[in-house]
């Protein structure tokens, strides 16, 4: 059985997390790591990740980015492999971020549904095959307590159709400061944020007279938690390397 510790227990996406592995016979929450310790716990909560005492093979994170360096100092400390689900890493924090995956297994996305793995693939192919004539632009939409914007699974979408494109491609996030046509080199990503959304991300390919639009919605916060509860246990016993949804895919 795997034991899991669980950083950010007391939020959300931590407590579906804990819910998801109850009565799961293949792993279980060991402890968790929170500022809130969450009513009726059956685990042991610990304030930070360097107050924690019990043993576990493996961390998943769902918390903040500002608690990134103390967890990766704590796997490299108990050398403990990291499923690492937050989004809005600063660029020098993803560098720590994959320093890090070179002494320890690190596993990172920005959204743990196997549907938007799918979706990234289908997008590469779509922009392989449709080229420089049609243009692109990514729309996602989210609850109105998401704090990044826009999405990390929007800059997951973007970053995978940039690299099967011939050229550098520049991300445009807000056209009302840009008084002038939009360039073929431009992806266009939109943020929407209200009520209670939970995720709906979709990649438009508008060309001469025609459209193409992939799209997925997701319509629970459990596709998330065990995308992250199936990382963890690909995750142990990995050799030391960075590990994302397409390896879980395979």
């Amino acid at each position: 059985m795997v034991r899991i510790i669980l950083s950010g227990c007391g939020g959300k996406m931590g407590r579906t997390v804990a819910a998801c592995a109850e009565g799961r016979e293949d792993c279980r929450i060991a402890a968790g790591i929170d500022l809130r310790k969450p009513e009726g716990a059956p685990f042991p909560v610990y304030g930070s990740p360097e107050e924690v005492q019990t043993e576990a093979d493996v961390l998943i994170d769902f918390s903040n980015p500002a608690l990134l360096a103390p967890l990766l100092a704590f796997g490299e400390r108990t050398h403990t492999p990291l499923v690492l689900c937050t989004t809005g890493y600063s660029a020098e924090q993803a560098e720590a971020l994959k320093r890090t995956s070179a002494r320890i297994p690190v596993f990172y996305s920005g959204n743990m549904s196997l549907g938007i793995s799918l979706l990234i693939e289908l997008s590469k192919k779509a922009a392989q095959a449709l080229g420089d004539r049609f243009d692109i632009e990514i729309v996602e939409e989210h609850h109105n307590q998401k704090i990044d914007a826009p999405s990390g699974t929007a800059l997951m979408i973007a970053d995978g159709i940039s690299s099967v494109l011939p050229r550098a491609m520049e991300y445009v996030y807000d056209r009302h400061s840009r008084r002038k046509k939009r360039e073929p080199n431009e992806i266009g990503i939109h943020s929407i944020r209200g009520g209670t959304i939970v995720g709906e991300h979709k990649v438009i390919f508008a060309g001469p007279h025609e459209v193409l639009t992939l799209s997925h919605s997701a319509q629970s916060k459990e596709i998330f938690a065990l995308g992250a509860l199936r990382a963890a246990a690909f995750l142990v016993r990995k050799a030391p390397g960075l590990y994302g949804m397409p390896d879980l895919i395979k």
